[in-house]
């Protein structure tokens, strides 16, 4: 007897509720054509669908991301950073309560306590033709952020090594849900042949007819919803084994709409900005953003980092703050609105010599103009830089170019050789923007304050 099943899945939504209605209406239609062929079906989610650069991932804290899960149907789903380091512990640990689906994560549990009712180390479904079926999930081990959240990440490949046995003796198919991102996927498929397969996400990867690694099977659905992943299993009942796996991905924008979701989405987002209209300050003045000029506003948010902190000097890029501020009531939304990046503020230590270093790179016209996408950065470029608790001098080279001469701080020059402290944002601790703060041993950061949540606090001292 020949066995069919199939999983279809999004990953890495990231709040972009553009596509949802179609992505709604395709695996609702999915499921119903396999129920009437008597073919079960199952919808997953992979992780980062909870983004809170949109004010309904900011006013229900993930929340409202669920309910259109239930929804939608879904069945499985497991976590991604954005909803592991982004939400305060009690909003993580109350997340999926009212989940109509199953969560998995392996790798992740709290620190002191016991895990979540919803958290399962995995999940085994029996198909109607007693086919075992074992999924398990996995996210990126982002400790330095989890720690201070109460929550510990495990290695992934500690885990498998202890356990995949075990996981493959009870099962007759394996599936890992990711949220590692490719290159882990990939190295999981060379030393676990046992993972039949692996639907990925994380590094918003697109495989749209999938990927064959050693024995496995590896997929993944890009970002945003603009595709969604389909699995489609064989299983040999008499041979008792897999004969056949494919993966393949759908484009969403020309799919047919859910009118119910759609409805869902205006009415939560009307709601959302009720939850977010809630003073912060009274300000006199409208305050101006340039992204390509010191303003006060962003000045005064430079300044007030570095204080913060209790840190020697602060470097702020002025695209942070994506538009100013009219004069009379500041609400949370505005604020939101205007600095929507699920960015924490932190500091990290550098030598002088590595300072300069850094203070030189930020004068780069490519940098101030770089289009940024991720490192949870949600404005629109990098933009000049600010900074705070030292003073710049610079020159106009031959070739127009405006390059550091001279740093000082408290009226001396900067000591190469001195240890020091510098406040900025956590993007910067990632990618090779700035190769002297990615490699500093010393960094600390500030959870579970957002950049948004230090701009509230100056605009409410300032009114």
């Amino acid at each position: 007897m020949i066995e069919q099943i199939h999983f279809y899945y999004c990953n890495d939504l990231h709040s972009h509720f553009e596509q949802w209605p179609n992505i709604t209406h395709y695996f609702k239609k999915e499921r119903d054509k396999y129920k009437e062929r008597g073919e079960q079906s199952f919808r997953i989610d992979i992780g980062d669908h909870v983004d809170r650069f949109h004010p309904i991932a900011e006013a229900f804290k993930g929340k409202a991301n669920v309910d259109l899960l239930n929804e939608a149907g879904f069945d499985f789903a497991t976590l991604g950073n954005n909803e592991g380091i982004t939400l305060e512990y009690q909003d993580l640990f109350q997340l999926y309560d009212q989940a109509d689906f199953q969560v998995t994560c392996a790798n992740l549990s709290p620190i002191h306590g016991d895990k979540p009712n919803w958290l399962k180390e995995y999940i085994t479904i029996e198909t109607s033709q007693r086919l075992r079926v074992t999924l398990f999930g996995m996210t990126a081990t982002f400790n330095a952020f989890y720690h201070p959240l109460g929550w510990n990440a495990s290695s992934p490949y500690d885990y498998l090594s202890a356990n995949i046995q075990t996981l493959k003796q009870n099962c007759d198919v394996l599936i890992l849900l990711s949220h590692l991102g490719l290159s882990e996927d990939e190295v999981i498929a060379e030393r676990y042949p046992e993972v039949d397969v692996i639907i990925g996400g994380h590094t918003h990867h697109l495989l749209k007819s999938g990927k064959v690694v050693n024995k496995s099977l590896l997929t993944a659905a890009g970002k945003y919803g603009k595709y969604v992943g389909e699995v489609h299993l064989t299983w040999d009942h008499s041979l008792n084994k897999l004969t056949d796996k494919q993966a393949y991905t759908v484009e969403t924008e020309y799919l047919d709409r859910d009118a119910d979701t759609a409805y869902y989405l205006e009415q939560i987002s009307k709601e959302a900005e009720s939850v977010l209209n809630q003073p912060v300050a009274m300000i006199s003045n409208p305050l101006e953003v340039d992204w390509f000029k010191q303003t006060p506003l962003t000045q005064d948010l430079t300044d007030y980092l570095r204080r913060w902190t209790k840190a020697d000097i602060a470097m702020l890029n002025a695209g942070i703050l994506i538009e100013g501020l009219k004069a009379g009531t500041v609400t949370y939304g505005d604020v939101h609105r205007i600095c929507p990046h699920p960015i924490n503020p932190c500091t990290v230590e550098l030598r002088g010599a590595q300072l300069l270093e850094v203070i030189r790179g930020t004068f780069q016209h490519s940098l101030q103009h770089l289009e940024l996408k991720g490192f949870g950065f949600r404005g629109k470029i990098i933009g000049t830089f600010l900074f705070s608790g030292i003073s710049i001098d610079t020159v106009i080279d031959q070739d127009g170019e405006e390059r550091v001469q001279q740093v000082q701080i408290d009226g001396k020059p900067l000591d190469p050789d001195r240890m020091y402290i510098l406040a900025t944002p956590d993007m910067f601790t990632f990618g090779n923007m700035f190769p002297e703060i990615v490699r500093s041993k010393t960094k600390h950061f500030f959870l579970p304050e957002f950049m948004r949540d230090l701009l509230a606090n100056l605009l409410k001292e300032n009114q």
